[in-house]
């Protein structure tokens, strides 16, 4: 599993964990900001960026990659604060809500333990569509479609996004930087509500939810549940998820991990 480390190894450690298809450069700006004050690790999940592809598709699941993720806690052998995009999320609350974890403060980006059905459906149809690009500007203008949700992101930020979300093919095209296989076990079973209350009401560590002010995936009503939990920001004009590369979003993240 690569990750990408930011700031003094000596610093209290901080785990940013990305979403379902994406990858740990997109904490770039987060982590930037953050490398001053914590030991930022953005790793890639099992199947994404630079890690390495699995052999059985079947194992592209929430518990393999906890367990991915359980090494990397292991290696790092201290208490840990997490921020989880997303799957990144679910991942941080199966891992907050097991006995004897090392996670002190938890950052849930548009995520909570329940997850309708119809934005699920939504977000498998666009991961298993595996588009390719004739080069970088066609996969930009892409993600600038599909990903509008994350927000007013500037020209800089989505070319960034471009450069680190593509992988080159035989013949000079650009496909999206994730193992394909990685879409089966998500195309193979019928689509339903996503339901974790068991795993939250084990949670005994201080949470940050943002929720995107027009999010599907993280319905006001569920946000209103978490409470009073979890502190619950609303990040504006964004749905899923806010990309927390801007200075407002990064401030309210550095108040709540701060107080560790």
């Amino acid at each position: 599993m690569a990750v990408t480390a930011w700031g003094d190894p000596g610093a209290d450690p901080l785990v940013c964990v990305h979403g379902l298809s994406r990858n740990g450069r997109d904490f770039d700006e987060l982590a930037r900001a953050l490398s001053d004050r914590f030991f930022v690790l953005c790793p890639d999940l099992p199947g994404r960026g630079q890690s390495e592809w699995l052999d059985d598709p079947a194992l592209y699941q929430p518990l393999t990659y906890v367990l991915a993720l359980a090494h990397l806690l292991a290696w790092v052998d201290r208490p840990v604060l997490w921020v989880g995009t997303s799957l990144g999320g679910i991942c941080g609350m199966l891992a907050a809500s097991a006995a004897g974890n090392p996670l002190r403060r938890l950052v849930l980006n548009d995520i909570g333990p329940h997850v309708p059905k119809a934005a699920l459906q939504r977000i498998v149809e666009y991961v298993g569509a595996l588009p390719d690009f004739a080069g970088l500007g066609e996969a930009e203008a892409y993600l600038r479609r599909v990903h509008a949700p994350f927000g007013r992101l500037t020209d800089a930020q989505w070319r960034h996004m471009a450069e680190t979300s593509t992988r080159p093919l035989p013949g000079g095209r650009l496909a999206l930087h994730y193992d394909p296989a990685m879409t089966k076990p998500l195309l193979a079973a019928p689509v339903e509500d996503t339901d974790m209350w068991r795993f939250w009401d084990k949670i005994t560590i201080p949470m940050l939810v943002l929720r995107g002010a027009e999010s599907d995936v993280l319905p006001a009503e569920t946000a209103d549940r978490m409470r009073p939990r979890a502190e619950v920001h609303e990040v504006p004009d964004c749905g899923h998820a806010p990309a927390l590369m801007d200075a407002p979003t990064i401030a309210v993240i550095r108040r709540f991990l701060e107080a560790a």
